[in-house]
């Protein structure tokens, strides 16, 4: 093996870990010299100590993934600090290690929480696949997490990004220009027109697109629970707090945590939402202790918060804090450019999830598509072309009698609109965009240029 092998291979093994943190909490000095190096060249960051107390007030200000735990310390015994952390807020792995232990040692090491137990001496492999395991778990555990509350959020959000609006066009140049920065945005608009879809576009720009995007609903959760949604709690902290959990923020460690609907929180929660936001510190819900995290906050509202601050319903300081960035979203009925294109988005994409075979958006479905104002914006189009896809076939009276102001368009107006969607959609192929609208090649050529006319 060559140098430049044995090179990419030793960088290989110190950025393994990189994303990790563990302590080390032995008396023995040998053996916590022995793990510093094991660890550390694998590129976690390692933290050692000699015993439980000090190993607490470290847990105070910094955050670790994993425990290395003797179960022998002076002081307070290694089984009895493992019981404190269970019953605390630290959600990590505790793997316990120790030259003495019978079969009724290892039953309380279990019985306490220890995700795994190791007889002193051992070899390096063993500690490394111990720990190596105890990522991965954890790993799973935030994933399934957070995958759980996508999937459960599914049903409500507003798929795809379709953007032929000038207005439109604006706002994601916006997004794509702070996308890479680590700074809050506070995203504004009316229920329904993509928020989500704003927050999860930043997040897939910036550099923590690998770790956790973590949506939550502020007005979905109780006033009473939201805050340990948040921030997490300890066990016994409220009736029902059987066990610890950990909270959204830590979840979202490393990612980006979405808060839509922010303007619905308690104002006695803002007040600690906004401390984490600037000390980038949470305290779960019955705990004393703060957990350090890395999380950028994108937080969405369809109130005007401004309002609510002079209204004393929002914390004016938690709206500066916010506002470092807004990014608006105009309503579907301020950029009419977009609807026939995101109906067709729909009506293909909404076709292939039922089983249904699309149905045609003739001129006269494109009219009533775009002389209507939409109140529920894209959510409202959306679920209006999966509902004709069931019946299949658009109703005759829809989307007027839905109810909303019909916007005072000219058929000449709505007809240019649909074709120039359709000729988008065959990317500025004229021969079949004028097969699909029914018309010749040559009406559609002197209807592109009168259009040229009029704009020049």
């Amino acid at each position: 093996m060559g140098a430049g092998q044995r090179s990419d291979k030793s960088a290989e093994a110190r950025s393994e870990w990189s994303d990790y943190a563990v302590l080390v909490v032995d008396d023995e000095a040998g053996m916590r010299s022995f793990l510093q190096r094991a660890f550390s060249a694998r590129g976690c960051a390692v933290e050692v100590v000699e015993s439980a107390e000090a190993a607490a007030m470290l847990l105070a200000d910094a955050h670790f993934d994993v425990i290395v735990l003797d179960i022998a310390l002076p002081g307070k015994a290694g089984i009895a600090w493992l019981r404190e952390l269970r019953a605390g807020a630290f959600s990590g792995d505790v793997v316990l290690i120790t030259a003495f232990a019978d079969m009724e040692t290892a039953i309380d090491a279990l019985r306490a929480g220890a995700a795994d137990f190791i007889l002193k001496p051992f070899r390096v492999d063993q500690i490394i696949n111990s720990l190596a395991r105890c990522f991965e778990r954890g790993r799973l555990t935030r994933e399934n997490y957070v995958l759980r509350r996508e999937v459960a959020g599914l049903a409500g959000g507003t798929e795809g990004l379709v953007s032929q609006s000038q207005a439109l066009r604006q706002v994601w140049s916006l997004i794509k220009r702070v996308a890479p920065t680590p700074t809050t945005v506070l995203i504004q608009g009316e229920s329904g027109v993509g928020k989500e879809l704003a927050a999860r576009a930043l997040h897939q720009m910036s550099a923590r697109a690998e770790r956790p995007f973590v949506p939550v609903n502020c007005a979905a959760v109780s006033a009473e629970l939201i805050e340990s949604e948040l921030f997490g709690h300890v066990k016994g902290a409220f009736t029902g707090a059987s066990e610890s959990r950990s909270g959204l923020f830590t979840y979202a460690n490393g990612g980006t945590l979405f808060l839509d609907e922010i303007g619905e929180l308690p104002l006695a929660l803002q007040t600690k939402l906004l401390r984490a936001l600037e000390e980038q510190r949470v305290r779960p819900v019955g705990s004393t202790k703060e957990i350090p995290v890395d999380v950028r906050v994108v937080a969405a509202t369809n109130r005007d918060l401004r309002i609510e601050v002079a209204a004393g319903r929002f914390r004016q300081d938690l709206f500066y804090r916010l506002e470092v960035l807004t990014v608006t979203i105009p309503p579907l009925r301020q950029r009419t450019d977009d609807i026939v294109p995101l109906a067709e988005h729909f009506n293909g994409q909404l076709a292939a999830r039922l089983g249904l075979p699309p149905l045609p958006i003739t001129p006269e479905v494109a009219a009533r598509l775009v002389g209507y104002a939409w109140p529920g914006n894209a959510r409202e189009l959306r679920n209006f072309i999966e509902r004709a896809l069931i019946l299949g076939h658009f109703p005759v009276e829809a989307p007027a009698a839905l109810g909303g102001e019909v916007l005072p368009l000219t058929l000449a107006e709505v007809e240019r609109r649909h074709m120039e969607a359709v000729l988008r959609q065959c990317d500025g192929n004229k021969t079949r965009a004028a097969e699909l609208l029914g018309v010749s090649r040559k009406t559609l050529e002197r209807k592109c240029a009168e259009w040229a006319t009029d704009a020049a």
